[in-house]
């Protein structure tokens, strides 16, 4: 990651999941620490034109609040829409400077992230999550194993709160992300 990027990084990002209504979700960007954090709009299973309209809703929160606001998809998407980056698997370079975030489940797609040259990327899952029901978790020691592998600044997701901060240090996190943590929680 270059230089200029790493002192804007944001350590706190809220991933977007369609099980949490619009409403929660766009209250939930609201609260985010001024900034200081970040959005990754997911939604892949929403239409299109719905897709951008939260995207454009969520960009107004965004740039009133200084948050980071990244678009799961492809590069051209993201620099097509005006997001400060994308995340996601696609390995072609943006048209502009972007940030790129890349998912990172064990130590073959932390390969893949770092010759795709991800900035930074979301290990997942640290613990149980609702999201993904009966999925194996890394737990603290085999998160801390992927984190000492990643020259890059490595997020933790996964079933992680506010209250986690400080334990999130102690294995190497940079930062950490969440869907129910920063928003069905925090109501």
């Amino acid at each position: 990651m270059k230089a200029r990027h790493r002192k804007k990084l944001p350590t706190i990002w809220l991933m977007t999941d369609e099980r949490v209504g619009e409403e929660a979700l766009l209250a939930a960007a609201r609260r985010l620490p001024k900034g200081r954090a970040g959005i990754v709009l997911r939604h892949y299973g929403t239409d299109g034109v719905g897709r951008r309209a939260l995207f454009d809703r969520l960009a107004s929160i965004a740039r009133r609040r200084r948050l980071t606001l990244m678009l799961g998809g492809t590069a051209a998407e993201a620099a097509a829409w005006r997001a400060d980056g994308w995340h996601g698997r696609d390995r072609r370079r943006s048209p502009r400077p972007l940030l790129r975030s890349m998912p990172v489940h064990d130590r073959r797609e932390l390969q893949a992230a770092l010759r795709g040259g991800a900035d930074f990327i979301f290990v997942s899952p640290l613990f149980p999550t609702r999201s993904h029901p009966g999925k194996k978790w890394l737990g603290q020691a085999g998160f801390a194993a992927l984190a000492r592998l990643s020259p890059v600044p490595v997020m933790a997701l996964g079933g992680v709160r506010a209250t986690h901060r400080q334990m999130l240090k102690g294995i190497g996190a940079f930062g950490w992300a969440a869907i129910d943590g920063l928003s069905i929680e925090s109501r």
